[in-house]
C-alpha cells in the first residue's frame, strides 16, 4: 500500500516528479480536466440559470476509466496530494479532482510549485494548503460566461450570417482588431514628400579620403521646391559645421513573461504562440524551465545568485549588474516568477531541436536581464553651406562596451535602419559635393498584425490573460475568421532628382509597395461576422467592456468580487441584446443584374464559403459560383462576378450510363456530381475541362476507396480519413500502431475490439 498519492495533470510531469520522490509516493496524471460543463441535458446548456448560474458538471466519457483508477488508488493511499498547475485552470482541476474523488475539504493537500525541481517539490510538500476557491470561482466565472456567449450567440450567427459558425467573447474582439486594421490600411491615403540625401567627400581627421552619407533635416512637399533647393546647392560650398559626441547606454529587456516569450519566439524563431506554449510546456514538465504562464518579471534570490555566478564565469565581472524587476502589467495574476531556466548554468536542454532553441532563447534573455548596460558612443555630424536654411546630418554609433548585448539583443516589430560608425572628422572641414538626390517618399499605413504583435496589442488593451493568448490566435484561424498569408504588392512611380557635377537630372522609377508576408488577414467570413457583431452588440464587442470583464475575473480571483454577481451582471447586458436581434438573414451585397437572365447578382457568404449568387429563392433555383483566390465579396465587381459563371456550364457536362454529370463549386473547390455522389475535381483543373475517361477514373478511385479492405459479416476493416479502422455494430475502433490492415485476420480484429473502447462515442 502506498502512503502517498500525488496527482498532476500530465504524464510527462508525473514522470519528472516521480524521479524526485521515493518509494513511498505514487505519482499519477489526471490528463488535464476530468470533467466539464454538460453539453445538453435537463439543464439545457449545462447551466442552471434559476440557481445562481450553477454549472452542471459531468465526467468526460473518455476519462471514466481513468477516474475509476484514481478512485481505486485514493482508497489505497494514506495521503493524497493535488499537484496541478498553480494558475486558475490548475486550481480548478484540483477542485474537480477533490469533488470527484470524494476528498474531505479540510484534509485536502493542495501543493503548488513554480519549477519542477527536487528542492521546489520538497518545499511544496512541507507547506501544503487547501483549495483556493477564489481562483476556482474566477475560472468558473470565465467558463460560464464563455459557455453562455457560445451557446446563445452561435445560433444567431447561423441565422444571420451562415450555418456552422461559432463566436467567442474574447476571440470576436481579437477578430475586430484585425478587421479594423485591414480597413484602416485599405482606406489609407499615402502622401508624398521629397527626401533629400547627399554624399560628400573630404579628408578625415587621419588624412584619409572618406565619403560622408547624410540626410537633409527637412522634407519638401513639392517637386518644384525640391528642385529649387538642389539648384541652390549646385554652386554652394559645404563644410562640417558641428560634430557632437554623446555617450549613451542601452539597458536589457526584463526576463520573459508568457506574452513577451510568445512575441520574441515569433520574431526570432518563427514559432506561433501555440507552438511556443507547447514547447514551453514540455520544457517545464521535464524540469528545465519555470512555469510558463505568468505575468511576472520577478526573479527569485536563488536565480539572481546563480545568474551572477554564470555571467562572471562566462563573460567576466564587468558584465554583471544586479537588476530586480517589478511586475507592472495591468491585472497581473499568479505573479510568482518570470520564465527562466531552473538551472541557469545548464547551457542546453530539451529533447528536440525546437525545444533546445526555445530553451536557449529563455536562458539568454534571463542572463542578459542581469548584465551590464551596453555603452554606446553616438556621433552626429552636421554639414551646411553659407546661406542655406537647412542642414545635412550624418549619425552613427559605436559600441564601446557591449555589456548584455554579448548575450542577447531583443527584436521588435518595427522597421529599423542600421546605424554604422562614422569616420573620425574635424570641425570646419571643407567637403566636396559628390551627389545630392531628392526622391519621393510616401507615408506608410499602419502595420498589419502578426501573431506576436496581436498578442502584444491584446495585452496592452487588458484583453485575455497568459493562459489564453495562444488559444485566441489559434481559434480565430481555425474558425476561418482570420488567415495567415501574404499580400501582393502594387506598383507606383517614384520621382527622382539628382544633382551631380553641377547638373540636375530627372528620372522616374517604379517601386512595389504594400507587400506583406505572413500577416494576419481577415477573411470575408471574418469581416461579415465582425460587422454583424459590432452592429448588434456594440457594448459587448467594445475593447473597454472586454477588458473590464477580465478585471472583474481578476477581482474574483483576489476575493474582492462574487463570481455569481459577475456572471449575472454580464448576462443582464448580453441576453437582452440577443433577444433584440431581428429575424432573417443579413442582406447580401447586391452587385447588379445578370444581363442574360435579368436576375439579381449577389456577393455573399454561404455554407460553401464566399460566393456569387444569381437569382433568389423566390424564383428559379439560384446558381452559385465560388470566388477565386484574391477575390473578396466586399470588392468584387459585377463583371468579375459574371465571369466566374462562364467557367461553369449551365447544364450537365455529359451523360454517363444514362445519368447526368453536373459541375459545381463548393467550399473546398470545384466538384462533379454523379448518381447522387460528389467527386472533387483535381487541383489546377476545371470541371468543364475533364474528359469522359478522366471522369470515369475519378468515380472509380473514390468508389474503390469506399470499399472495405476486409469484410466478415457485420465486421469490416475500412479506409478512413486518418487511416484504416475497424467497424462493427458496437462502434468504430482504432487499429494499434504498426498493424498492417491488409494482413489482418477476423480473429485478430475481434481481439482488438474486445480490448478497446469505441472512438465514435463523442460529445456533440
Amino acid at each position: 500500500m502506498s502512503k502517498n498519492l500525488v496527482i498532476v495533470e500530465s504524464p510527462t510531469k508525473a514522470g519528472t516528479i516521480g524521479k524526485f520522490l521515493g518509494k513511498d509516493y505514487v505519482v499519477l496524471s489526471s490528463r488535464g480536466h476530468i470533467r466539464d460543463i454538460e453539453n445538453e441535458g435537463k439543464h439545457g446548456i449545462g447551466i442552471d440559470f434559476e440557481n445562481g448560474y450553477m454549472p452542471h458538471y459531468v465526467i468526460d466519457e473518455q476519462k471514466q476509466h481513468l477516474v475509476a483508477t484514481l478512485r481505486n488508488e485514493v482508497k489505497k493511499a494514506d495521503k493524497v496530494w493535488l499537484a496541478s498547475d498553480e494558475d486558475r485552470e490548475g486550481e480548478a482541476i484540483a477542485w474537480h479532482l477533490q469533488q470527484v474523488l470524494g476528498l474531505p475539504e479540510k484534509e485536502t493537500n493542495r501543493i503548488v510549485f513554480h519549477e519542477i525541481t527536487k528542492t521546489a517539490i520538497q518545499e511544496a510538500l512541507a507547506h501544503p494548503r487547501t483549495i483556493d476557491y477564489n481562483l476556482v470561482n474566477a475560472q468558473q466565472a470565465r467558463r460560464v460566461v464563455d459557455r453562455i456567449v457560445g451557446y446563445e450567440l452561435s445560433p444567431v450567427l447561423w441565422r444571420k450570417v451562415t450555418s456552422g459558425l461559432s463566436a467567442g467573447r474574447v476571440q470576436s474582439v481579437a477578430v475586430r482588431l484585425i478587421v479594423e486594421r485591414e480597413r484602416e490600411i485599405g482606406s489609407f491615403a499615402a502622401s508624398a514628400q521629397y527626401r533629400v540625401t547627399a554624399d560628400f567627400t573630404g579628408k578625415s581627421a587621419e588624412g584619409k579620403n572618406v565619403t560622408l552619407h547624410t540626410e537633409l533635416n527637412h522634407r519638401f512637399s513639392s517637386r518644384e521646391d525640391a528642385e529649387a533647393f538642389l539648384q541652390s546647392c549646385a554652386d554652394a560650398s559645404f563644410a562640417i559645421s558641428s560634430i557632437a559626441h554623446k555617450p549613451t547606454k542601452r539597458s536589457p529587456a526584463p526576463p520573459f513573461t508568457t506574452s513577451t516569450l510568445q512575441q520574441e519566439a515569433s520574431r526570432k524563431l518563427r514559432f506561433t504562440p501555440s507552438r511556443t506554449m507547447r514547447l514551453a510546456q514540455a520544457l517545464y514538465e521535464a524540469g528545465h524551465i519555470t512555469y510558463m504562464r505568468t505575468d511576472s518579471v520577478n526573479l527569485s534570490s536563488l536565480a539572481l545568485g546563480t545568474a551572477k555566478e554564470t555571467i562572471i564565469k562566462t563573460f567576466g565581472e564587468d558584465f554583471h549588474k544586479l537588476r530586480q524587476y517589478h511586475t507592472s502589467t495591468k491585472g497581473a495574476q499568479e505573479a510568482h516568477e518570470a520564465i527562466r531556466p531552473t538551472f541557469i548554468a545548464t547551457e542546453q536542454a530539451g529533447v528536440t531541436a525546437e525545444q533546445r532553441r526555445l530553451y536557449e532563447l529563455i536562458r539568454k534573455r534571463t542572463l542578459a536581464s542581469q548584465m551590464a548596460d551596453a555603452q554606446i558612443d553616438t556621433t552626429r555630424i552636421e554639414v551646411t553651406a553659407d546661406g542655406q536654411a537647412y542642414t545635412f546630418v550624418a549619425t552613427g554609433e559605436v559600441v564601446v562596451f557591449d555589456g548584455f548585448m554579448r548575450a542577447y539583443v531583443q527584436d521588435t516589430d518595427e522597421e529599423k535602419e542600421d546605424s554604422k560608425a562614422l569616420p573620425p572628422m574635424k570641425d570646419h572641414t571643407p567637403l566636396a559635393t559628390k551627389m545630392i538626390q531628392a526622391r519621393t517618399m510616401f507615408t506608410k499605413p499602419p502595420m498589419r498584425y502578426t501573431e506576436a504583435s496581436l498578442v502584444k496589442r491584446l495585452e496592452e488593451l487588458g484583453i485575455g490573460r497568459p493562459s489564453t493568448y495562444a488559444t485566441i490566435t489559434d481559434t480565430i484561424q481555425q474558425r476561418q475568421y482570420v488567415k495567415k498569408g501574404d499580400v501582393q504588392g502594387k506598383s507606383r512611380e517614384v520621382d527622382m532628382l539628382t544633382l551631380k557635377s553641377g547638373r540636375i537630372t530627372h528620372e522616374t522609377q517604379t517601386e512595389t509597395y504594400g507587400q506583406d508576408k505572413d500577416k494576419l488577414l481577415p477573411t470575408d467570413l471574418g469581416q461579415l461576422t465582425n460587422d454583424f457583431l459590432v452592429g448588434s452588440f456594440p457594448e459587448i464587442m467594445s475593447y473597454d467592456f472586454t477588458a473590464k470583464e477580465e478585471e472583474q475575473f481578476d477581482r474574483v480571483a483576489e476575493g474582492s468580487a462574487d463570481w455569481v454577481k459577475t456572471v449575472d451582471t454580464f448576462y443582464k447586458t448580453f441576453h437582452p441584446a440577443i433577444e433584440r436581434i431581428p429575424k432573417g438573414k443579413m442582406e447580401a451585397r447586391l452587385l447588379g443584374t445578370d444581363p442574360q437572365t435579368g436576375e439579381p447578382v449577389f456577393a455573399k457568404v454561404s455554407r460553401i464559403g464566399p460566393c456569387i449568387q444569381i437569382g433568389t429563392a423566390d424564383g428559379d433555383k439560384p446558381r452559385f459560383a465560388s470566388l477565386e483566390k484574391g477575390q473578396s465579396i466586399f470588392s468584387i465587381t459585377l463583371d468579375e462576378a459574371l465571369r466566374l459563371f462562364h467557367k461553369q456550364p449551365a447544364g450537365p457536362l455529359m451523360q454517363l450510363d444514362g445519368k447526368d454529370v453536373v459541375a459545381g463549386a463548393g467550399r473546398f473547390g470545384p466538384y462533379i456530381r454523379y448518381d447522387g455522389k460528389f467527386y472533387s475535381v483535381p487541383k489546377g483543373k476545371e470541371a468543364s475541362q475533364l474528359t469522359e475517361e478522366e471522369i470515369r477514373q475519378l468515380i472509380a478511385q473514390k468508389d474503390n476507396r469506399n470499399q472495405p479492405i476486409h469484410e466478415w459479416g457485420d465486421l469490416q476493416v475500412l479506409r478512413g480519413r486518418f487511416g484504416p479502422y475497424l467497424k462493427d455494430p458496437t462502434g468504430n475502433y482504432r487499429l494499434p500502431k504498426g498493424v498492417d490492415a491488409e494482413a489482418l485476420t477476423e480473429e485478430e480484429c475481434r481481439t482488438i475490439i474486445a480490448s478497446s473502447q469505441p472512438t465514435n462515442k463523442k460529445r456533440k
